[in-house]
């Protein structure tokens, strides 16, 4: 391999690197949006109340009982 074709290579592979670096940041700060996406929209939805009553039942049941003295 040429000197001129290790070069040209090198700018390419720089390049992608630099691609793949700005992806990284849209997914990055994407993630960090997306609760704030949800955030509310459970609001007034019965379905989710109730399992959200259920699971708090639930773990309840998990707790060890206190004994009486």
């Amino acid at each position: 391999m040429t000197v001129a074709e290790i070069k040209k290579r090198l700018r390419a592979i720089e390049a992608e690197l630099a691609d793949l670096k700005k992806q990284g940041e849209r997914i990055r700060s994407s993630l960090k949006r997306g609760w704030r996406r949800i955030m509310g929209s459970f609001s007034g939805d019965k379905l989710h109340a109730k399992a959200m009553e259920l699971g708090r039942k639930y773990r309840s049941a998990q707790r060890p009982k206190r004994k009486k003295r």
